[in-house]
């Protein structure tokens, strides 16, 4: 049976970054993985009504050619108010979360670290906790947190909890298709030696992979697993 596998990021750009690497490698070995963002990405920049719908949807391209390099089988775009998502009812977006597992019927879910600096980060992982908790018959299986440059490092000890990985996917074999899939965003790319940058990107890979004994790696904090 093809495994299913889910990943809740919030915004355009957070599921290569989190975790790119590991997608292409589900895929290769078979699996059929479904992105779904929540919040637009976009909206909180300044700019006229025309000019955030520009883009909102050039964001959305780059999304798809992102998934299209990544193998991811379907996308759902979510439309959450960006870096707002604190200004909805947590009870909202978890039935969104609800809706997306009915739907893909996933064994294993992927979503933000909840001690990430950004807020949307923290109010989508809170849904997937929520919409995840072990009831009967529900399908995941797995719970996996990854983190994201530019905010999981960004935040301060004490104010929330840090991440610390203890699961991790080998992507000796994919982490070039990441940083390609990367570099779709065009937008959102920064110079190094910003963590958002390929050099970045590249390097957490190798290091994150250094330190378990691969070529590169990505890191995840284990929420559950159910055998």
């Amino acid at each position: 049976m093809m495994r299913q596998i889910l990943v809740v990021a919030a915004h355009p750009d957070d599921e290569v970054l989190g975790c790119g690497g590991t997608i292409a490698k589900l895929v290769d070995e078979g699996a059929s993985v479904h992105v779904a963002f929540l919040a637009d990405g976009v909206l909180s920049r300044e700019g006229d009504e025309s000019e955030q719908s520009k883009a909102i949807d050039a964001r959305r391209l780059a999304a798809r050619q992102c998934c299209d390099i990544l193998g991811v089988e379907s996308i759902t775009f979510g439309d959450f108010p960006d870096n707002m998502m604190d200004s909805v009812p947590l009870l909202n977006i978890v039935k969104k979360v609800e809706e997306l597992v009915e739907k893909y019927n996933p064994d294993t879910v992927f979503t933000h670290h909840g001690g990430d600096l950004n807020i949307d980060h923290q109010r989508v992982h809170e849904a997937v906790v929520t919409a995840s908790r072990p009831q009967k018959d529900l399908p995941i299986k797995t719970l996996l947190f990854f983190e994201v440059p530019s905010s999981t490092e960004w935040q301060l000890p004490g104010r929330a909890p840090l991440f610390a990985p203890n699961w991790f996917f080998d992507i000796s074999n994919t982490v070039e298709r990441k940083i390609r899939a990367f570099e779709v965003y065009a937008e959102e790319l920064r110079d190094w030696p910003h963590p958002r940058s390929i050099k970045g990107v590249e390097y957490l890979a190798r290091w994150r992979g250094a330190t378990v004994g691969f070529e590169a790696a990505e890191a995840f904090s284990l929420g559950r697993e159910l055998r």
